[in-house]
């Protein structure tokens, strides 16, 4: 067996490795994950939507508007 059947054969090993941590990855991250993105977005939308934060918001696109404008 020479030195490129060697390197092809741990090269694929580490391949079949890294395809099954990232599958099994996905697996666990959908099954466990779900519940705690779901909050992620709910605390998002709280936010964007407080009235503080889209008077802020509103202020930056105005004050952004002028620099644009000159």
């Amino acid at each position: 067996m020479d030195s490129r059947t060697t390197y092809r054969r741990k090269a694929w090993k580490r391949m079949k490795k890294f395809l099954l941590g990232a599958g099994l990855g996905y697996v666990l991250g959908t099954k466990a994950g779900r519940g705690r993105y779901e909050q992620l977005v709910r605390t998002y939308r709280r936010v964007v939507d407080h009235p503080m934060v889209q008077g802020a918001a509103g202020v930056a696109r105005a004050k952004i508007g002028e620099k644009v404008r000159r």
